[in-house]
């Protein structure tokens, strides 16, 4: 009983800050315990933010790295900080990957740096190979994803054992996760498990 009442405080002390808690319970008899994560819209609420003085979409964003910096895009991430810049991730024809921010009020490029963080492991090539042979680009991701709201964040992932573009989005006090397929460009939401 205690042990509830305590899962209980933490769980209304968390919701009221907007914060993430996580509640263990475990039972006298029992040798493991269960993790139940409760997410409160604290992304949302970084999401909306961050979309404060962006008049630059995901696609417009993407579209104006590539002309500064001709390659692949692999993501493009709306700094949650008010919306100081668009982060476009780019691949060049030689493998080299470079940042390009974007300013998301005129939509010209802040700068591009050389990404030297980056390993170019296994998965990285495999990602960049799956985005090179697909039919949908970051771009057009941006733009399906679109229809499900303000697209704040565009990239591809692979957590699912299928690659394919994974977009957040912000409409009214909603955020959205969606996959777009590679191939089609259908947009399904993204029922990931905790």
């Amino acid at each position: 009983m205690k042990r509830n009442i305590v899962i209980a405080t933490l769980t209304a002390a968390a919701l009221a800050t907007g914060g993430t808690v996580a509640a263990f319970a475990a039972g006298d008899d029992e040798a493991t315990a269960t993790q139940r994560q409760t997410n409160t819209g604290a992304q949302a609420a970084a999401d909306r933010t961050a979309v404060r003085g962006a008049d630059v979409t995901a696609a417009e964003a993407i579209a104006a790295a590539l002309k500064h910096t001709p390659g692949t895009a692999l993501s493009a991430d709306l700094d949650d900080d008010g919306a100081t810049a668009w982060e476009v991730s780019v691949v060049k024809s030689d493998g080299t990957e470079y940042d390009v921010r974007i300013a998301p009020d005129s939509g010209k490029v802040l700068g591009a740096q050389r990404d030297t963080d980056d390993d170019n492991d296994s998965d990285d090539r495999a990602e960049l190979a799956a985005v090179k042979g697909a039919q949908t680009d970051a771009r057009e991701a941006a733009l399906a994803a679109a229809h499900k709201g303000t697209v704040t964040e565009v990239g591809i992932d692979d957590d699912h054992g299928t690659v394919a573009w994974s977009a957040e989005t912000v409409k009214g006090t909603g955020h959205g996760e969606w996959n777009v397929a590679l191939d089609t460009g259908k947009v399904t939401q993204d029922r990931e498990e905790d």
